[in-house]
């Protein structure tokens, strides 16, 4: 039954690969192949946390705390996750992703989405301690995953595992964070 099931959902995901490839979306290619770009190497969140951990108060403690959640996330998903798993990329080729939207195709593993981890590493810990950056923040996370699967170098099961990879990470950094802070 297991079998059938991941058979199931491997099906489903090329499926939405293929319709997300398949979609003329003229307007949306060259901003989602930027943001992409971006943020490879998590310079957009990194970014952000530096920006927010110089401003004192609230602002400090969220900017690094979500710097840390950021390292966390991006150890878990690429030191960790695809190593173990090792997904092949998806073929662009064959999906007929064009070519205005390509980004450099990565070398690593595929699942899961690094950059959707650390997107929503930075926003879920970040989120929790500045909650009027939790939308702005949940939704550029989001763009960037979508960017992944548009851009043809992620399957969406790689961003979903990626998002809640980077969700879980952010948590546990929050509550490493109020257990040192309890302990001072």
């Amino acid at each position: 039954m297991n079998d059938t099931v991941l058979h199931d959902l491997a099906a489903l995901d090329g499926a939405l690969y293929a319709a997300v490839a398949a979609t003329d979306t003229p307007a949306l290619d060259a901003g989602l192949r930027r943001l992409s770009r971006a943020a490879n190497h998590s310079k957009i969140n990194l970014s952000i946390a530096a920006a927010l951990a110089l401003v004192p108060g609230r602002c400090r403690r969220a900017g690094l705390l979500g710097a840390a959640a950021v390292g966390v996330a991006s150890f878990s998903a690429n030191l960790l996750g695809k190593e173990l798993v090792r997904r092949p990329r998806p073929d662009r080729e064959a999906a007929q992703v064009r070519v205005g939207r390509h980004v450099p195709m990565p070398t690593s593993a595929s699942f899961p989405s690094g950059h959707t981890a650390s997107a929503f590493a930075l926003a879920t810990a970040v989120g929790a301690v500045l909650p009027v950056t939790a939308a702005p923040l949940g939704l550029l996370a989001c763009a960037v995953g979508y960017s992944r699967v548009h851009t043809g170098v992620h399957y969406p099961g790689d961003v979903v595992a990626g998002a809640l990879l980077g969700s879980t990470c952010g948590m546990a950094v929050l509550a490493a964070g109020r257990k040192l802070a309890a302990r001072q």
